[in-house]
């Protein structure tokens, strides 16, 4: 066989010379090829020298297996190279290989690019003149992805992303399309599960290949946990197939993954743990109840809004209160939109995230990279960012890592004119941040957000309810309507839950009912109505007022008086008005009132409260002027009046443990 390889690169190589230089006799290098082709390898050659030294990149995902620089001696000349280059061609076709030179250098060193297979090597590293020889390797850019970032709170190291750890502690499952596990971002990161529950492509002419079935799920999967892209770069990613070729699955097949899910964890626990749902349909109460459990069973789920320029609530399992829900912003912090479509937004989303141009890896080649937009990148981010969360508190239930992503949020950003008129006052003004370097927060921080209903039907006594998590408390409830004409808010109890409910006055248009709720308040908390109308609802000693609400029957407006914060802590009722008082017994907790009236002719008034306390309760006092509502915004107490010289003042509730029972403030 070797005879008969040798005879036809002779063949081949005379026939070439035939043909381009006839009439003229061989040149130098031509009759060396010849030389060597003929020369029998039983022979040693006249020379005996040291082989070259051989390098490789130190890391193994970066190599190029296949693509070396070869590295000439000090004073090599310009023909040497290429003489050396045709060597080495010469001798690897005797032995049946094809290499290809790709470059030359005579720059800042002599060598050239040669394209071969690693069986020709030890034939390389032989050649006379060779100092040494490396494996090429792939080099990156070394500015941090505008994402990566935009979540970093540490701002001081320019060009290093580095997250307080890396996740490492916690387990992701994905629900998306499949991933192309042998990706350098992701290889060994992540494991396909056996799970695979998708419907048929659309179409007869769909093509199904790796790069398009993997396309969605590989790019998530590194922005969850890739090398370079990933925000938890520890975290381990259990890919559970549930979308299609076209990113396209059906409600029974996402409940059959969460089943799968379950059925996983049940056998061999992971925790904490957290599911990642980069989808939405339409709203579905079956899924949103399968989501529910999930969370009850000790999961943290995250969810894409949509991308669909719409209220977040129409969708599932967007729409799930108990899951976590995020839309996207672009890199200047405003809600992504691109043509028609845009993120979603409403009561329904709890947090924004990046969700513009985001690099991650793609399926097109195991080194390949692209930039993909939507909230299913905005979710991928809050995922990562809740596994470096838990990794620092594994013991966080789903409603105390909420408070926490929003307390390290960056507030206020958003420019509220960006968002649907309806959806302005509704939709969380937040975009997710990793922790500061400094912070001490933990889980048991008292911690509040505030939720809102959607709004009631306009008829006089219309209601409007709003309800916390699973595992938070409401320690305040007020109302907002947009021309004033409410009938005040009282909290009820059902199901063994407290609800905040928002009463339309008479020739209102609609009212919303907003509810404070809080984790972290150790405490025992009860809501007490006043025992008639008109009478003051009155904590029992050693209690402290977290917030106060108050209604009228008769579809009026119904305004709150000033609440009582000194050896009697009461929430004082009108005439005709029943007073709601939140009273919680620790002997941690402190609170107290701070206020302040509004200047001149305007028609909103804020009171915040200090660093180191939280805002539990808002509160609008009219000095005579019609109060449209009081909402906390973060732990600001906003008041809207319909404005004019009398004005109102705004009456934050803020609280906090005792200094004695917490080692720091944050």
């Amino acid at each position: 066989m070797k005879s008969f390889v040798t005879v036809c690169c002779l063949s081949f190589l005379l026939g070439l010379v035939a043909v381009v230089e006839s009439d003229e006799d061989y040149t130098e290098d031509e009759e060396m090829i010849l030389s060597l082709i003929l020369q029998d390898d039983t022979q040693p050659e006249a020379e005996s020298r040291p082989s070259a030294q051989f390098y490789r990149c130190t890391k193994d995902a970066w190599r190029m297996p296949g693509q070396y620089i070869v590295v000439m001696r000090n004073g090599t000349h310009v023909n040497q190279v290429e003489r050396t280059a045709r060597r080495l061609r010469a001798k690897a076709a005797k032995r049946g290989y094809l290499i290809e030179i790709q470059q030359t250098y005579s720059g800042a060193f002599h060598g050239f690019l040669v394209k071969m297979s690693s069986d020709v090597l030890h034939m390389a590293v032989k050649l006379p003149h060779v100092e040494y020889i490396e494996e090429d390797s792939s080099i990156f850019a070394q500015s941090i992805p505008w994402n990566l970032q935009r979540i970093l709170q540490n701002k001081h190291e320019t060009g290093k992303y580095s997250p307080p750890n890396d996740g490492a502690k916690v387990g992701v499952y994905l629900l998306d399309t499949s991933v192309q596990v042998t990706h350098r971002e992701i290889e060994d990161r992540v494991m396909v599960t056996d799970f695979n529950s998708v419907p048929e492509e659309d179409g007869v002419r769909v093509h199904r290949q790796a790069s398009q079935c993997d396309s969605h799920g590989t790019h998530i999967a590194g922005v969850v946990s890739g090398r370079d892209s990933g925000v938890a770069r520890g975290a381990s990613v259990n890919s559970v197939r549930v979308l299609n070729c076209q990113g396209k699955g059906t409600v029974s097949g996402a409940l059959a993954g969460l089943e799968y899910i379950q059925s996983s964890l049940m056998s061999q626990a992971i925790r904490p743990v957290i599911l990642l749902l980069p989808f939405v349909g339409g709203f579905s109460r079956t899924l949103n109840a399968a989501c529910r459990k999930m969370v009850e069973s000790g999961a943290v789920l995250v969810a894409a809004a949509g991308n669909y320029n719409d209220d977040a609530c129409l969708y599932s399992p967007a729409s799930e209160p108990e899951v976590i829900t995020v839309g996207a912003v672009n890199f200047a912090d405003q809600p992504l939109s691109t043509g028609t479509t845009g993120t979603n937004a409403g009561r329904c989303v709890d947090v924004f995230a990046p969700g513009d141009d985001i690099i991650s890896a793609s399926s097109d080649c195991s080194t390949c990279f692209t930039t993909k937009s939507g909230t299913s990148q905005a979710a991928a981010h809050v995922a990562g960012i809740a596994a470096v969360l838990l990794n620092l508190n594994p013991n966080s239930s789903s409603a105390e890592l909420l408070q926490q992503l929003l307390h390290h949020s960056v507030k206020q950003t958003i420019n509220p004119e960006s968002l649907p008129l309806n959806h302005r006052l509704s939709t969380p003004n937040m975009v997710v941040a990793l922790p500061d370097p400094t912070s001490t927060l933990t889980g048991e921080d008292l911690l509040c957000r505030s939720v809102w209903s959607e709004r009631s039907a306009a008829k006089g006594l219309a209601t409007a309810t709003a309800r916390c998590r699973h595992g938070e408390e409401m320690l305040s409830c007020s109302s907002f309507s947009q021309n004033g004409a409410r009938a005040g808010e009282r909290v009820e109890e059902r199901d063994g839950q407290k609800e905040c409910v928002a009463v339309n006055g008479n020739g209102g248009q609609g009212v919303f009912a907003v509810a404070r709720c809080c984790t972290g308040h150790k405490a025992q908390c009860q809501m007490l109505e006043s025992p008639q109308r008109g009478a003051d609802a009155e904590c029992p000693p050693d209690h402290q007022l977290t917030g106060c609400s108050s209604s009228s029957s008769s579809g009026d407006a119904s305004d709150s008086e000033r609440p009582l914060h000194g050896i009697r802590r009461a929430c004082p009722a009108k005439r005709d008005v029943t007073s709601y008082a939140s009273c919680c017994h620790t002997s941690s907790l402190e609170c107290r009132l701070k206020e302040h009236d509004s200047m001149g002719l305007s028609e909103q008034v804020e009171v915040s409260c200090e660093d180191s306390w939280t805002l539990t309760g808002c509160q609008g006092l009219s000095h005579g002027s019609v109060v449209r509502g009081a909402f906390a915004l973060g732990n600001t107490c906003v008041v809207h009046t319909s404005g004019g010289d009398i004005g109102a003042a705004a009456i934050a509730t803020c609280c906090r443990h005792r200094l004695s029972h917490k080692p720091s403030d944050h």
